[in-house]
């Protein structure tokens, strides 16, 4: 097979009691994969084409790694070699095409290609993803069946140990699987896998960055970054701010932040913001929000929805201290991030 495939993953997973995927570790995805990888793959597993998942038996790997190795795919050819070791069940994930995820294995190459920064949000197709992957226990003991939780409970009970449930949820935390490079997260559990972490970004104690969403870097993340949301560089969100994603209420309308803008704290945005825009600390900016336009003389000349500015750079909005009324005018400075506290070598 010489066509051009979209994507390749060789994966160790969890399955429940029944055989059904949990959760699927891509340690080195592909994007665009080569033709010496695809034919490889075709010469030694069952694949005909098409998006598909095929589980790994151990007699396969000998032939897969020799395969990879004579077409000079060293990197995935040590990969299988690992697999021999494993306990756990191993999957050799294909996408011929940027389809629907359809199954578990699926969704989780999409989501590591976002993670390892492959691809960038809005650049891989995610539409059904939430029903397609399962609810799941997440543990000190990695991903167990919620039906199976209550038992696994009980035998670590009875052999003297106890069993932490971290969180359940359908998507774990991203740095159990992936942690890129050049970037501080102080707290893990508040980024989900799936989201596209730029070199240089620091996301403190209270930041969250959702799934298919993230930053460019570098940047200050202490605020929310929703599922759909990319933040370009030099920008910063502070503490307690929000963005609003598609999943939140956001509708169809798609919201980023440009480069170096600034979010204020409790801050929030139900818009996109062009480069170098300025959100003024309390203010939640939402796509029907009446923004009065001021001119340089500090005159209103004008009123308009929030929505009508989208996109637009050098704004600055804020609050009449006096009437209450929001306001817009030209945002005569530009955020510049501390270079040090930036630098996450």
């Amino acid at each position: 097979m010489s066509e051009q495939l979209f994507s390749i993953g060789f994966g160790v997973g969890t399955q429940n009691a029944k055989g059904k995927w949990l959760e699927v570790f891509y340690p080195n995805p592909v994007l665009t994969p080569s033709a010496d990888l695809v034919n490889a793959i075709t010469s030694t597993l069952d694949y005909s084409g098409g998006n598909t998942v095929i589980e790994l038996n151990p007699g396969e790997l000998n032939e897969l790694e020799s395969a990879l190795r004579s077409t000079g795919e060293s990197e995935q050819a040590d990969v299988i070699k690992t697999f021999k070791t494993s306990v756990r069940p191993l999957v050799a994930t294909v996408l011929a095409n940027d389809d629907n995820p359809a199954s578990v294995a699926e969704g989780y190459l999409k989501l590591q290609l976002l993670s390892h920064r492959l691809v960038k949000p809005h650049g891989i197709n995610l539409n059904g993803l939430f029903g397609t992957l399962p609810n799941v226990a997440w543990t000190n003991k990695g991903a167990i069946d919620l039906e199976e939780l209550p038992q696994a409970q009980l035998n670590a009970r009875l052999n003297g140990e106890e069993l932490t449930v971290d969180c359940v949820d359908k998507f774990p935390k991203m740095t159990n699987y992936v942690v890129p490079a050049g970037v501080r997260i102080a707290h893990t559990a508040r980024v989900r896998l799936g989201a596209y972490i730029g070199e240089g970004t620091t996301i403190m104690h209270e930041g969250f960055v959702n799934f298919n969403a993230g930053t460019e870097g570098p940047g200050m993340i202490e605020g929310r970054i929703s599922a759909g949301v990319f933040v370009g560089s030099g920008s910063d969100l502070g503490g307690g701010s929000s963005t609003m994603g598609t999943l939140s209420g956001g509708g169809n309308i798609v919201i980023s932040v440009g480069k170096e803008c600034l979010i204020g704290a409790n801050a929030g945005i139900g818009i996109p913001l062009g480069d170098r825009c300025t959100v003024e600390s309390g203010l939640y900016i939402t796509a029907g929000t009446k923004v009065a336009m001021i001119d340089e003389q500090g005159n209103a000349v004008n009123t308009a929805k929030a929505r009508d500015l989208a996109g637009q750079s050098d704004l600055l909005f804020r609050r009449n201290s006096s009437t209450g009324a929001v306001e817009c005018l030209t945002n005569k400075t530009a955020v510049e991030l501390n270079e040090e506290l930036h630098s996450n070598n």
